[in-house]
Order: structure tokens, then C-alpha cells, then sequence
């Protein structure tokens, strides 16, 4: 029989809505990919995933009913064990043929063929191709184990024999498995395939939906099932929706992608209508109703061109009815008291001081070995008013403690008790209510930026010295109590508090170093220095990543974070030095040297000098490179003092004809010690030249 599409539908009861998009995808991907590893499939098959909030489903082009036959060749053994010295079959080869469904009149047959120092006997044959009922039934039963399930379910077996339980993320109640037209006899979860479906629960036109073939399933599932059966068509069919919805007012819907993933998972036949709520409740700081509004109602709220949050909102609705206003009206009464929490916590919130919550912290629990979060505000503002002391004096020092002091209070208010995402937001404000400045009041919000890849630094020095603060103290805190990530497990998110402390440092071009901030942190925790050292290195790990997610090659980024650069601000300019020294002629020639230079040194016995002594030169060589790397080193170090690397480095290109006359005629390990020692100080001089700004080995190939 020729190639056909298959679909395979997997009908069960509503799925996870948080983990739909993986589940459809897993499912296509791993039936797919076994399908192509039995030969029913080819490579690059196209792959047509389907998911919705009650199917599983996908097709796949080009699916043959049987795999062509393949050549079989089965290693046996030796020659020397499988055939006496008359070449007659050995008990042990005949044992061994009988395992394969072969007998003694096989054995002239065999091959021989070489195999590393022997000579061995090999069984060819031909195994037929897997049939599609064998290969489709085996594929299923691979895709749902690798289904990427976030909690199994146990139900009966609905085939109704027997007294078998079912695990599986939700009860399944039907499956289809079509090869073209023609059923494929498969089975899973108590379930025996065919033809049959469900569209829509309410809407369906016809019930339930008999698939013809399997390239109908998509347009009998919208025309008779009512269902956008294809999650990425689906979420397309929202967003133009939203939009159309949100253009005749002159307003936008909010961009959430999580947000639209999961309505998109929640309703088989979008149909989007407009809301309102009272003006009102428009007071209440648009964060806290936006927040309630996504998490508890799953709604997209309207923003004006400034991007200031109307009283409309936008529902995702899962029916159609031609009277509308019912499902409007019930959404508008279930927001309601929603908005009216918001408003009450709000309100609630604002009789009390947020300098007054902070004695309250000493109560709240941070961690069992690190004491409360009282005792973490005071580790804090310590670390952030040394910070602040350092990059902006006095006055900078004292805000920074301030921000420091009530950065945490707000996690004892009513609203980010009931919405925890909404901490810093709220105790900026607060603090605004209560007359503090915008650079405290901002500082206290930031103080948690970057919280994630991409996202915004703190927008004033007051808010990078807590959010500094901060971070470091949970690096050093952590890692001072053996809380270290390991392997994918990062409990308390140290890496991208890492990362946090990076983009601050490089993106703000901060003076300050980052294993005294580290040192400052650990002392001030009253930590060892052991701490810092094990966070440093932490860190430039984690900066070695980061380098090479922007576009850097390992080279380059093991050449500059191998000297570990304590002026984090510095490194996108030396890594610009080191490409730019990359593409000149003379670079690999001084790279391999540098490498070169950097083994015998190592090799070294004892003490090596800093500079050589000319007068103990001999050779024309050496005296020319002692003269050289004098003279270059010097120009090359005033480029370096004034952050000019690019110019440091390629000042160093003058060095590639010395250095390769050097070492073409002068043995540096000679037998006359005093010279010996020369030579390596003349080395190590070289080695401080070329490694200042990043260390030129590593660019060796």
C-alpha cells in the first residue's frame, strides 16, 4: 500500500490549561519521531500538532502501512569458536544460530569478515518491516510516556473489564487513529481506536463528529465540532480577535504571552466581548487590578495610548450565543468584588505607615538557619549603605539605607499578602503615600530588578545600591549554608540573582569590584571570605554563559573572564579589544607563543624574576625582545590605563616577529642557571605584556 496521512486523536476530559502547549507538543514530537525511527515515516515528514482543551491529537504526511525490509548483519563470534579445524559448526555456534531461528544449514551461509586482530562469522538476513499497527501501537505507547504529565490521575479502565485502574493525566474517552481513510486496529488507556469524536461541548453541530479521513479531521472538527482544533491556530484566531475587539475603542489589550497560552488552553471556539467595571475602582493602582484581573478571571485588561489601564476589559469567552449580554453581565459581576478586595486592601494598606511594619519583619521567618526577615533588612542596609558610601558618598549612603530599611515591609500588607507578585510594587506606593521621595520610593520597588532575563535595571543609584545589596546578601547568605544550585535545582533562584548582580555591574559601568562587594557582603553577614571566593567563582560561570548567549565565541569569552576582571563594566570593552585582535595577521602566531610561554612558566622550578637584566643577555635575540617588549609594553600599558584596549592590544602585534626570532635561537632551559633565570624573567615580563587585557592563549587554536 502507498504512503497515506495519519491522524491520531486522543479525546479524553479537560486537560491542565498551564501545560496544554507542552502536552500537544510532546505528544506530536514523540509519536512522530518514533514513527520515523521504525521507517513508517520519513525525516522531515511534516508534523501538524493539535491541542485543545479536550484532545491531544496529530498528523502525520507520508505514513507507509509497512516498513520496507531491512538487512540484518549478526555478529556471532570467532572463526577460532564458532568452527573446528575441519570448518564444521561448534556446539557453541549452533546454540548461538538457534537464538536467531536458524539451524546447521545455515552455516555455510555465514560470512566471514575481519574484526579487529580476528576473523569472525556473521549471520545476514533480511528482517521485514515493522507493519503500521505494530509501529503506530509501539509510537503511542512512547508518546504518552514521554508526555511531560504535572500530575497523574487514576481512574477505571473504561473498556469496563475487569477491575484495572488507569493512570493518566485525565481520563481519556476516546481515540482515533486513521490512515487515511482506513482505521488503524490500535489500543491504549482501556481504549480501542476508530473514527468517532466530540466537538464542542454546547456548540457542536454535529454529535459526535465521524472523522472521514485523516485530512478532514481539521475542517469537520471547525465545521461540525465547533472546535479550532490546532492550538497555534486557535491562539492566532484570539489575538486578531482581541485586536479587532480593542480597535473601534481606541485601546489595546495587554501583551501576556503566559496569559494567552493559558486562554488559549481554555477554550475550544474563542469568541471575544468587552467588558466594563465602575470608574471608580480606578483608583486603586492599575498593577494590583491588572494582576487580579489576569490571575483570577483570566481577562485582558484595555490600555490607553499611554498605556494607563481603562475600566474595559476584554473576556475570552468559550460560546457564542447570539445574545451576549448575559455572558458580559456574569463576567461583570464576577470581577466585581474582585476589583472590591483590591480596593479594600488598598485602602486598608494606606492607614498605616510602612516605616511601621518593619519591627513586624523580626516575626517573619526568611530562613531557619538565616535567621528573620528583620534580621535579613539589617544585613542589607549594611551592605547597601557601604555601597552607596562607596559609589556616591555620604548623601547616597543615607537613602540607601532608607530604601533598604523599608524594602521588605510591604511584604506584611494585606495586598501583597493576597498577591505576592505585587511586592516592591506596593511599598513604592505607599511610600510615595507616606511622603518619602521618589528616590526612596522607586529604590524599594526596584530593589528586585532584574527579576528575570531582559527585564529593567533599577532606574536610580539608590535603587542599584539595594538591589545590589540584596542580591549579594542572598548569594553570600546561601552559599555561606551550603544552599548551592545543583545540576537544573535552584531553589531560591541564586542563579539569576548572579546574573542580576552582572547586568548591574556592566550595564551601570559600576567603579566597584566585584570580589571586594562580595567581601564587603560576606563580612558584613558575618561570613568567611571562603563565601566570597566560592560566589566569585559562581558568578563568572554564570558571566561566561551570559557572554556566549550574546554572541561571543568561547574563545573570547574564556580569553577575558580567565583573568576574572574585577571591573565588570570593563569586560564588553576588552572583549571588543580581543575580536579586534582576533582578525590581525600576526594573532595566532602570538596566541600559540603566549601559550607557549605560559606551559614553561608553569614548568618552572622556583622563583622567576619580574624583568630581565640586559647585561646578562647573549644572545642578539633576547637583547632585541628584552628591547621590544620594554618599549611596547610601555605603549601598550598606557592604553590599558585609560580603558583604550582595543589600542593595548594591538600594539602587542609588533611583538610577533621578535617573539618568533626569540625562540628560534635561544634555549631558554640552558644549563647556565644564572641565564636560565634571565631568560625566564625576560618570559614572564612577556607574559604580564600580552595577558593585561585578556589572557591570549586561550585564543590559540
Amino acid at each position: 500500500m502507498s504512503a497515506q496521512n495519519l491522524l491520531v486523536e486522543l479525546f479524553v476530559e479537560e486537560l491542565p490549561p498551564k501545560a496544554l502547549k507542552k502536552l500537544g507538543e510532546s505528544f506530536a514530537a514523540a509519536l512522530a519521531e518514533s514513527l520515523v525511527a521504525q521507517g513508517l515515516a520519513e525525516l522531515g515528514a511534516a508534523v501538524t500538532s493539535f491541542a485543545s482543551p479536550r484532545r491531544l491529537g496529530v498528523h502525520v504526511a507520508g505514513v507507509l502501512a509497512c516498513a520496507a525490509d531491512k538487512p540484518v548483519s549478526t555478529k556471532l563470534m570467532p572463526v577460532s569458536v564458532g568452527l573446528d579445524a575441519d570448518g564444521n559448526a561448534t556446539p557453541a555456534l549452533l546454540k548461538r544460530l538457534a537464538t536467531l531461528g536458524a539451524d546447521a544449514s545455515a552455516v555455510g551461509q555465514l560470512r566471514r569478515a575481519p574484526d579487529g586482530k580476528n576473523e569472525a562469522l556473521f549471520h545476514d538476513s533480511i528482517a521485514p518491516g515493522t507493519t503500521l499497527r505494530e509501529g503506530l501501537q509501539r509510537a503511542l505507547d512512547v508518546a504518552l510516556e514521554k508526555l511531560p504529565i504535572p500530575k497523574v490521575m487514576a481512574y477505571p479502565d473504561p473498556s469496563g473489564e475487569g477491575w484495572e485502574t488507569v493512570h493518566f493525566v485525565r481520563p481519556a474517552h476516546g481515540l482515533i487513529a486513521l490512515h487515511g481513510a482506513d482505521v488503524v486496529p490500535i489500543s491504549v488507556l482501556g481504549l480501542e481506536a476508530g473514527r468517532m469524536t466530540q466537538g464542542h461541548r454546547f456548540e457542536a453541530r454535529v454529535d459526535p463528529v465521524a472523522i472521514t479521513n485523516a485530512d478532514c479531521y481539521a475542517l469537520q472538527m471547525a465545521d461540525e465540532g465547533a472546535v479550532i482544533a490546532s492550538f497555534a491556530e486557535r491562539r492566532a484566531e484570539i489575538v486578531r480577535q482581541l485586536q479587532a475587539a480593542a480597535a473601534p475603542l481606541g485601546l489595546k489589550p495587554i501583551e501576556d504571552d503566559a496569559l494567552l497560552d493559558e486562554v488559549t488552553a481554555l477554550v475550544e471556539r474563542p469568541n471575544v466581548l468587552v467588558g466594563k467595571f465602575e470608574e471608580g475602582f480606578l483608583e486603586v493602582p492599575q498593577e494590583c487590578l491588572i494582576l487580579t484581573m489576569k490571575a483570577n478571571q483570566k481577562y485582558f485588561p484595555l490600555l490607553d495610548a499611554a498605556g494607563k489601564l481603562t475600566n474595559q476589559f476584554l473576556i475570552v469567552s468559550n460560546i457564542a450565543p447570539d445574545d451576549t449580554s448575559s455572558v458580559i453581565g456574569g463576567n461583570e459581576r464576577v470581577v466585581r468584588p474582585r476589583l472590591a478586595d483590591a480596593k479594600f486592601f488598598f485602602d486598608q494598606d494606606r492607614k498605616k505607615a510602612l516605616d511601621s511594619r518593619v519591627l513586624g519583619l523580626a516575626k517573619v521567618v526568611y530562613h531557619n538557619k538565616l535567621g528573620t526577615q528583620g534580621e535579613r533588612v539589617t544585613r542589607v542596609q549594611a551592605v547597601a549603605r557601604a555601597i552607596g558610601q562607596r559609589i556616591g558618598g555620604d548623601a547616597l549612603a543615607l537613602k540607601a539605607d532608607q530604601a533598604a530599611l523599608l524594602a521588605k515591609a510591604d511584604l506584611l500588607t494585606d495586598m501583597v499578602g493576597e498577591f505576592p507578585e505585587l511586592q516592591g510594587i506596593m511599598g513604592r506606593y505607599y511610600a510615595q503615600h507616606d511622603g518619602l521621595s521618589d528616590d526612596i520610593a522607586f529604590a524599594i520597588e526596584d530593589h528586585y530588578k532584574p527579576r528575570f532575563a531582559g527585564d529593567e535595571l533599577p532606574r536610580n543609584d539608590v535603587g542599584v545600591c539595594v538591589a545590589l545589596a540584596d542580591k549579594l546578601e542572598t548569594l553570600v547568605g546561601l552559599f555561606g549554608i551550603g544552599e548551592k544550585p545543583t545540576g537544573d535545582k535552584d531553589p531560591f533562584a541564586l542563579r539569576r540573582h548572579a546574573l542580576g548582580v552582572i547586568r548591574i555591574l556592566i550595564e551601570r559601568d559600576l567603579p566597584s569590584e566585584i570580589d571586594n562587594l562580595l567581601v564587603l557582603a560576606a563580612t558584613m553577614c558575618g561570613l568567611h571570605e571562603d563565601v566570597a571566593d566560592q560566589v566569585a567563582t559562581f558568578m563568572f560561570d554564570r558571566l561566561s554563559g551570559m557572554l556566549r548567549e550574546q554572541g561571543y565565541s568561547a574563545q573570547e569569552v574564556d580569553a577575558v573572564v580567565a583573568l576574572k576582571p574585577q571591573r565588570l563594566g570593563d569586560i564588553p570593552k576588552r572583549l571588543a579589544a580581543v575580536r579586534a585582535f582576533a582578525d590581525l595577521p600576526e594573532a595566532p602566531a602570538l596566541a600559540a607563543a603566549n601559550k607557549r610561554v605560559g606551559n614553561i612558566l608553569k614548568k618552572a622550578e622556583g622563583e622567576v624574576g619580574d624583568e630581565p637584566d640586559l647585561v646578562r643577555c647573549v644572545e642578539d635575540a633576547e637583547k632585541d625582545l628584552v628591547a621590544k617588549v620594554a618599549a611596547i609594553g610601555r605603549d601598550a600599558d598606557k592604553a590599558f590605563a585609560v580603558g583604550d584596549y582595543t589600542a593595548s592590544l594591538q600594539a602587542l602585534a609588533a611583538l610577533k616577529d621578535p617573539v618568533d626570532a626569540f625562540f628560534d635561537s635561544v634555549m631558554v632551559n640552558t644549563d647556565d642557571p644564572a641565564l636560565k633565570a634571565n631568560r625566564l624573567a625576560l618570559l614572564n615580563q612577556l607574559h604580564r605584556t600580552m595577558n593585561r587585557v585578556a589572557d591570549l592563549s586561550r585564543l590559540a587554536a
